[in-house]
Order: C-alpha cells, then structure tokens, then sequence
C-alpha cells in the first residue's frame, strides 16, 4: 500500500492545481456542499481529519468553520473513477454547511424556469458570524 506522498500525485488535478470536493455528511447521505482542493489542502484534511478548501475567491486555503464555528470533521475520503473529483464522508459540526446559515448549499431548486428557495436558514449569517469576530 501507498504511504508516501505520490498518493497526492493520483489526484488528476485541474491545470491550476485544485480539484472539486463534494462534502456529503455521513449520517443522511446528504450533500452539503461542493468546493475546492489544493495539493496542500487535502494533505491537511488528512492531517487534521478536518475538511480544508482552497478558496477560490480569497486565494488562500480555507479550514472549514473556521470563522463559523461549523467544521467537518471527515469521516472518509474518496476519488472519483476519473480521479479528478473529491468526495469526503463528514459529520457537519453544528447542523450548519452554508455560509447563508442553512443545513446545505443547495437550497435553491428550479421549477418552472425559476429559482425558488425550498430550505430554511436555521441560524441567520450575522449571528454566526459576529460571535467569532
């Protein structure tokens, strides 16, 4: 069996390095959310056996929760058939994945060519947010 680093290599990253995650929680099957990894971030996930993204937006890595309070805490990891995709088995801390304060990120579903929001927001973002400040 592979211990050694190349384990990172296996992973058919896009041509900027990252490759998409899914975050599905254990218990219900349920998917949370869709980000992104770096080299360095899933070497970590599997260091801390805690979910860290790359994100896109900020250009830095991004440990789950860490402004929120609700990390994931991974369960188990794995590679797509293709291996260019990402899925990580995880207990969600708090009950919260989305920064919008919602169980998942996919609360919006299309029905008669129009977005409609079908999940409530359990905590609003400005409570979530304002307590780790």
């Amino acid at each position: 069996m592979n211990r050694g680093k190349d384990w990172l290599d296996e992973v058919r990253w896009t041509a900027e390095g990252l490759a998409p995650v899914i975050a599905q929680e254990q218990s219900s099957g349920r998917v949370l959310m869709l980000a992104w990894m770096n080299h360095e971030a899933l070497a970590l996930t599997v260091e801390t056996g805690y979910a860290v993204y790359w994100s896109r937006s900020r250009q830095r890595l991004w440990r789950k929760g860490e402004q929120s309070g609700h990390g994931q805490q991974v369960k188990e990891i794995r590679l797509d058939c293709d291996r260019d995709a990402i899925l990580l088995l995880v207990e969600q801390e708090g009950g919260i994945a989305c920064h919008t304060g919602r169980h998942h990120c996919f609360f919006r579903r299309l029905r008669d060519r129009t977005w409609e929001t079908v999940e409530p927001v359990i905590r609003v973002p400005d409570e979530i947010y304002q307590e780790k400040q």
